[in-house]
């Protein structure tokens, strides 16, 4: 939902490498402010209301941080090999070991490191740390390519101090979380498929569901998911992959369950508890 790692080199044998995934359920507790009774797909409701603005804000606030003229990616998504589709399984590559701004790095100069790059900037720049201006900071200098972080940096900090869209999030004005709850912002990789690619660019589109809002209790804005295809442009600067530039649209949707929603607490106890991958294929 946000806006979505890298260093070092790797050989043929870095690649999208298979880390054993996990599929979590959280216990369901019936009667539960926090989630109301169901988190179906026709709610009417506030909280829905709430959502949407925050989905709508946020799009923006990143689409702000990211106009101007850096093209960079455009060119890239016209270099290499035609598009292709293939199965995201396990190829039998180790990931990255390495890690840059607590981000992982090393990826392999190749069709596979560039799509575990993607999935793994698309965590970094997803998650809540780039609401704390020193770890945005450090992961876009991480994430980016120099030339296009300097240029970035001024636009992020912008859009992500913005007081109304913080208001509107629930967050004070410093991006903390009112006292008692549990801020969530969290990207989790679905697949990733490689648009075109060469040896020193890359464009990758990471499919991903993304979880976003304030647990706890009383919490106005429940932690809601929504999907998102991104589409990043990468290229090879020193010894990884970097992202040039990146365009989001809404989906593929899956049909939704009709799944009791978990209590606040049961929620925030999944998010402190439940770490993150790092993806590889």
């Amino acid at each position: 939902m946000s806006l979505g790692d890298e260093h070092g080199a790797r050989g043929e044998d870095g690649g999208y490498g298979g880390t054993g995934q996990t599929r979590t359920r959280l216990p369901d507790s019936p009667g539960d402010v926090y989630g109301g009774a169901r988190r179906g797909g026709r709610s009417s409701s506030r909280s829905l209301v709430t959502v949407v603005g925050v989905v709508v804000l946020l799009i923006a606030a990143i689409a702000f941080a990211n106009r101007g003229g850096d093209d960079s990616g455009s060119g890239a998504a016209a270099d290499g090999d035609k598009a292709e589709s293939a199965p995201t399984a396990a190829s039998g590559n180790r990931p990255v070991e390495t890690k840059a701004g607590g981000i992982p790095s090393g990826f392999a100069h190749d069709r596979q490191g560039a799509e575990s790059a993607a999935a793994n900037y698309a965590v970094a720049l997803g998650s809540a740390d780039m609401f704390d201006i020193g770890r945005r900071h450090e992961i876009v200098d991480t994430v980016y390519a120099p030339d296009v972080a300097a240029d970035r940096q001024p636009g992020l900090d912008q859009a992500y101090s913005n007081e109304k869209f913080l208001t509107n999030i629930g967050l004070g004005k410093d991006g903390s979380a009112p006292s008692g709850q549990t801020f969530v912002s969290r990207v989790i990789p679905v697949g990733t498929k490689v648009k075109s690619a060469s040896s020193q660019s890359a464009s990758v589109e990471v499919w991903y569901t993304s979880l976003f809002g304030l647990s706890g209790d009383n919490s106005t804005n429940p932690v809601s998911e929504s999907w998102y295809t991104t589409t990043y442009e990468l290229k090879w600067v020193g010894s990884d992959w970097k992202v040039t530039d990146f365009q989001q649209k809404d989906g593929p949707v899956p049909v939704g369950r009709d799944q009791t929603a978990s209590t606040a607490d049961d929620m925030t106890k999944a998010v402190e508890e439940y770490g993150g991958f790092t993806y590889a294929r």
